[in-house]
């Protein structure tokens, strides 16, 4: 938790946590309220039941109290699926196509994978589709989960913020397989990446780049 390796971490975390905190809380607090008042009210101490007259302060409080919560945690949600649907300009476009039991990605110079390979510190721009059945994106370090169906594109995007290598696994069940539906994500540093996508170094990607603003 918090290990903080791309840019979702940290929301989807923290979200969990408190949610985590809050039905721990309520968990115990309920249990205790129950043992507490089986123990007082058993039939040893009070062999006649007596009514209890309901009281509108306390019906008040229980409702407000977890309608509260409940909309701090629908807060935390909402501010997570906005920042997750807002794909900066300038993301690095990478076509995503699932299929029974594998994925690959089709960069926008031409290249093929079935591996994905992206920078450090740059966001990417997945556009996703399905050659046959709902499949769901999952990268479990980068907290990154996106459904695929066919016939229809989705879109999702992430920042890496570590290189390193990282699982993409399928999180909806789609055939005999769908266990080995597994592929792996390697970011790499910016130049890394330029050598193997574009078989180029950054000193010469730089030259590139001036030579077409001069133009």
């Amino acid at each position: 938790m918090f290990d903080d390796v791309s840019n979702f971490v940290s929301s989807v975390d923290g979200t969990f946590l408190f949610t985590l905190i809050v039905s721990v809380f309520f968990v115990l607090l309920i249990t205790f309220l129950m043992i507490f008042f089986v123990i007082k009210y058993n039939r040893k101490r009070h062999p006649k039941g007596t009514n209890i007259h309901g009281s509108v302060a306390l019906e008040i409080t229980w409702t407000a109290i977890p309608t509260i919560l409940v909309l701090i945690m629908f807060w935390f949600g909402w501010r997570g699926y906005e920042e997750m649907v807002d794909v900066p300009e300038g993301a690095i476009p990478v076509n995503v196509t699932a299929q029974m039991w594998k994925w690959s990605f089709d960069y926008e110079n031409g290249k093929k994978s079935d591996t994905l390979f992206v920078p450090v510190n740059k966001p990417i721009k997945l556009i996703l589709n399905s050659n046959d059945v709902n499949h769901s994106f999952f990268i479990p370090a980068f907290r990154l989960k996106k459904d695929v169906f066919p016939n229809r594109e989705r879109i999702a995007w992430f920042q890496a913020k570590e290189t390193g290598e990282y699982d993409i696994a399928c999180a909806e069940y789609c055939g005999l397989n769908h266990s080995y539906m597994y592929a792996k994500i390697i970011v790499l540093s910016e130049e890394d990446f330029n050598n193997k996508m574009y078989g180029i170094s950054e000193e010469d990607l730089k030259l590139l780049e001036e030579m077409t603003k001069d133009n």
